[in-house]
């Protein structure tokens, strides 16, 4: 049962029946023929002793040539026809009542093995009469009569022949394509499992990951697909170990952080009575960004890994979202490398946590400007909204140098490729990861030699949709 079970037991049972209905399917053909070739020597051997008959003086011969001849030919009696007279030339003492009359003359395929398959079946059945044309001279007919048991008993015999040897040509048939597949097939691929079971129970060791050996194509290209699904396996591991190490690390620099940007905080907090009117209006925006910055790090700290928090929804006002972000990133002072253009509708306001959506916005406008100034020229970021059925959508877009081709491979991933040098790739990992969890979506357009343009989607306020 266990070999039935198996791919190449599957195999050794599926090529003996073919092989044995193909034999079949000329066994009848086969048998018939056989039956045909035997009445056909019969006729031959009836002429035969026939002419010798006709040859005699006054066609007579003595009863024991008679004799011999008959039973040399291995009929009961020879009639020999011609121009429609017949006469009897040979007759056995023991012929009896003749049961069924066969035509040779002109026998159709389907006839012959008509006739055939009725012989298997019917066995003896007494003396049958054959008709045929003469082998030498075509210009008579010969009858004779035999009996059948001796024409089922030669069919039969060679029957069983047939059978055996299509027994025997089809097991060893299948014993070979067993052999064969089983070390052409079966082989490699147990390989294959017993590395990827092997590959399981240690899949960070890289002396486990398969190398292809295998000479067939196919079995060649699973491994190969195998070995690539190895080293992508490892290679999330590792990112899932640096990750682990990452979210430890950063637990223990946020703790520490929080607690010089709270004493940053209370220090700051004297400035707000000041009566310098630059330092009156700039006050309430750097203690803003050192309680947003506490609250980042008291999240970090409760979540463990930086896991994200889940949205607490509030409608934003993105044009003010986008000033501020603006100012955090110091894009408003005049002679810098980067123009910011703000193109917000005073209208463009979103259902979404607004800390959480200044932090992507943050990490756009921030990887945009730090492209445009390694190229070392000018350029400008661009931010403008647009309104479509129940959502808004903001194109951010600069005119930097593009991002590599890694990073394009492997957007929003991250420690897969930053779209600098140096980079880790999380800003936009982050950015990603934020707007979804706001139901919104963040889209690469374009990325050129040109400039990069991203497209955030983010559902419209309730209030605005209804208005």
């Amino acid at each position: 049962m266990r070999l039935l079970r198996s791919l190449s037991g599957r195999l050794l049972v599926v090529t003996a029946v073919v092989v044995m209905i193909a034999e079949v399917a000329i066994f009848v053909p086969s048998v018939a023929r056989f039956r045909q070739d035997y009445l056909e020597e019969r006729i031959r051997r009836a002429e035969i002793a026939a002419l010798t008959v006709l040859a005699a003086p006054d066609r007579m011969v003595s009863p024991d040539l008679e004799r011999l001849l008959i039973d040399n030919a291995e009929v009961l009696n020879v009639v020999v026809r011609s121009e429609g007279i017949r006469e009897m030339v040979l007759m056995s003492p023991d012929l009896g009542p003749v049961v069924s009359t066969y035509d040779l003359r002109d026998p159709s395929i389907p006839v012959l093995m008509r006739d055939a398959l009725w012989r298997l079946y019917a066995g003896d059945e007494g003396v049958i009469r054959i008709i045929a044309f003469a082998p030498v001279d075509m210009g008579k007919e010969l009858e004779i009569t035999l009996q059948s048991g001796d024409l089922a008993t030669a069919v039969r015999s060679y029957g069983v022949t047939i059978l055996i040897l299509s027994l025997t040509i089809a097991i060893s048939a299948a014993a070979m394509v067993f052999f064969v597949m089983r070390r052409a097939v079966v082989r490699p691929v147990s390989v294959v499992i017993e590395n990827l079971q092997d590959f399981a129970d240690n899949p960070e060791d890289i002396a486990r990951i398969i190398e292809p050996k295998s000479r067939v194509g196919e079995i060649a290209e699973a491994e190969r697909a195998v070995a690539d699904m190895q080293r992508e396996v490892q290679g999330a591991l590792v990112a899932k170990a640096r990750l682990a190490a990452l979210g430890e690390a950063v637990a223990k620099i946020s703790h520490d952080l929080r607690n010089i940007l709270a004493t940053t905080q209370l220090m700051a907090d004297r400035l707000e009575g000041s009566r310098d009117p630059i330092v009156a209006r700039t006050a309430p925006k750097l203690l803003g960004s050192l309680d947003r910055a506490i609250r980042l790090c008291q999240s970090t700290l409760t979540f463990g890994k930086a896991e994200e928090a889940p949205p607490e929804l509030r409608t934003v006002d993105l044009a003010a979202l986008a000033e501020e972000v603006a100012e955090a990133l110091g894009l408003g002072a005049e002679g810098g490398a980067v123009h910011c253009e703000l193109d917000v509708g005073a209208d463009a306001f979103v259902e979404a946590d607004p800390e959480q959506l200044f932090r992507v916005l943050n990490n756009l406008m921030r990887n945009a400007v730090e492209a445009i100034e390694t190229s070392g020229r000018p350029g400008t970021l661009r931010l403008e909204s647009q309104q479509a059925s129940g959502v808004v959508e903001l194109i951010l877009s600069d005119t930097g140098p593009g991002m590599p081709s890694k990073a394009l491979e492997h957007l929003f991933k991250p420690f897969q490729g930053g779209a600098r040098r140096g980079g880790t790739g999380l800003g936009l990992a982050i950015a990603h990861e934020l707007v979804r969890t706001n139901r919104g979506e963040l889209h690469l357009v374009e990325s050129t030699t040109r400039g990069t343009i991203f497209r955030i989607i983010l559902p419209m306020a309730r209030r605005m949709v209804a208005a």
